[in-house]
């Protein structure tokens, strides 16, 4: 086993198993996802898009995005202080995939709904 960085290994598995270590979870890809669509998003925004979300698990989920480099936080000195979420290239990359899952979860959606 190689080390990548401190939280993630490559392994002689599936890289399927590996991205959906980075990006798995019950939060992590709605995150990313808004961040697409609203471009920046401070954290309150992230709080009230995100509205079954506790602030220390949307705190801890964030700074795991901000460790895998697949978002940028934005800090503003200021009184009161600002901060910004924002996508990295790396995060960017990942949203076709979501869409294609976003697009799959809304046909399912659709099957229940009509049963």
């Amino acid at each position: 086993m190689k080390k990548v960085n401190n939280k993630y290994t490559i392994e002689e598995t599936c890289p399927v198993d590996y991205a959906f270590k980075r990006i798995g979870g019950k939060y992590k890809g709605r995150i990313i996802w808004y961040l697409h669509l609203n471009t920046i998003m401070r954290y309150g925004e992230l709080r009230k898009t995100l509205h079954d979300i506790t602030p220390k698990m949307l705190t801890q989920t964030l700074r795991e995005l901000e460790d895998d480099k697949l978002v940028n936080r934005k800090v503003y000195h200021e009184i009161p202080p600002k901060v910004e979420y924002s996508l990295t290239e790396i995060g960017l990359e990942l949203i076709p995939f979501i869409g294609y899952l976003k697009n799959w979860g809304d046909k399912e959606i659709a099957k229940l709904k009509q049963n």
